[in-house]
């Protein structure tokens, strides 16, 4: 039994030492090349192996992980939504769309007609400033003016749209749409100035140019025994100028009312709170 154990098995005595032998000794005094798998030894024809990228079979590309598209968008809207930002999509108008305009969703229904008044103002002026090009055009061909005419024409057209929108029309939008005393008196000032040009415009006194850049009442009566055609064509600008005043005028009134928590206008506000109190209970 004793021949086939080891008597101790932890004795130095019985153990080999790998250093004895002097093979091994003349490895170890060599220089160490850091042999390892994928090193070569330049003492050896034996060449390493060829370093594999980490993810070979996968394509190093970048890609495109799609965001799930309109659930993504729809998404972000909701994110909004709960955070209180109001993302207004250009929709007006319909065939360019470049501005925000959706006053059955913006504005509160108490002042909905009022607004929509408010906003057939804002076309009025624009159809008006439209006409009153066509007549200046009408005018020079005609040859019953020049061409300085035809050029404050396009100008009162030009600088009109953009200025009736941002200037009165959309301080007036965001009034209503937040009952905002400060936009309102922005709104306030500039409709006067629009009801002054509107009025100046629709009798057209001879100041620039004998009046006749603004289709109104004076030149129309001029021209009807130069030019009865073009005569007729200032006479519709002026009655278009003059219903755009008698409108503005009234849109004025009630919106002025309305700020002031006057007689029918103070009707819609208490109708409006009652509203929102009844749908809160």
């Amino acid at each position: 039994m004793a021949g086939r154990y080891d008597s101790n098995p932890f004795d130095e005595e019985e153990q080999v030492n790998p250093f004895s032998n002097p093979v091994v000794r003349a490895q170890v005094g060599k220089p160490s090349y850091g042999l390892g798998l994928y090193d070569k030894d330049p003492n050896s024809g034996l060449s390493h192996l060829p370093h594999e990228p980490v993810f070979s079979e996968v394509n190093d590309a970048t890609v495109d992980i799609p965001l799930g598209g309109s659930k993504e968008l729809k998404r972000r809207e909701d994110a909004a939504s709960i955070a209180g930002i109001v993302i207004e999509s250009r929709n007006w108008p319909p065939l360019v769309p470049i501005l925000h305009h959706d006053i059955a969703n913006d504005i509160p229904e108490h002042v909905r007609g009022l607004m929509y008044r408010a906003y057939a103002s804002w076309l009025g002026i624009l159809l008006c400033l439209l006409w009153n090009f066509i007549c200046v055009t009408a005018a020079w061909i005609a040859g019953a003016s020049g061409v300085e005419i035809l050029f404050l024409g396009f100008i009162y057209m030009l600088a009109g749209f953009p200025m009736s929108y941002f200037l009165w029309y959309k301080p007036l939008y965001r009034a209503m749409r937040t009952e905002s005393v400060l936009k309102f008196g922005w709104f306030l000032v500039f409709y006067l100035l629009h009801i002054s040009f509107c009025v100046l415009a629709a009798v057209a006194p001879p100041i620039i140019f004998k009046g006749k850049s603004l289709a109104g009442l004076i030149p129309a009566i001029d021209l009807f025994g130069k030019k009865l055609i073009v005569g007729i064509l200032y006479a519709v600008g002026f009655g278009l100028y003059t219903l755009e005043v008698f409108l503005s005028v009234w849109v004025l009134k009630n919106v002025s009312q309305y700020f002031r928590g006057e007689g029918r206008a103070a009707e819609m506000k208490r109708e409006a709170a009652a509203g929102a109190f009844r749908s809160a209970i």
